[in-house]
């Protein structure tokens, strides 16, 4: 679908190894939220969560993600992939959207 979300194999297998530490049942999908906030003006939220009317759904990877209409927005056409480095490890949004971001990385704005 053009404009989805997509998730790299390696985030997607992080997202199965949380699911199994924390005993999150299957039917949760992981839900994909920009919230205001953080230093630039926007953030990302991630947490499993369930469907509801209105969301907008995508299979990638092999995991299940929601996002509402109004995040959705903002998230199109992004990836999320799982980095390791010096500076520690965490999910990584690849956003063609935004025209900033925090030094941190940790939000963006548009």
């Amino acid at each position: 679908m053009a404009g989805a979300l997509n998730m790299t194999t390696v985030a997607a297998e992080k997202v199965v190894e949380i699911r199994k530490a924390e005993d999150i049942e299957d039917s949760y999908a992981l839900r994909v939220k920009v919230m205001g906030g953080g230093c630039a003006g926007f953030q990302y939220d991630l947490y499993f969560d369930e469907q509801v009317e209105g969301d907008n759904v995508f299979e990638s990877s092999g995991v299940k993600l929601v996002c509402d209409q109004m995040s959705f927005m903002y998230l199109m056409g992004t990836t999320i992939d799982y980095v390791e480095g010096l500076q520690g490890a965490g999910f990584k949004f690849d956003n063609p959207n935004t025209t900033g971001s925090c030094g941190c990385g940790s939000s963006f704005s548009v």
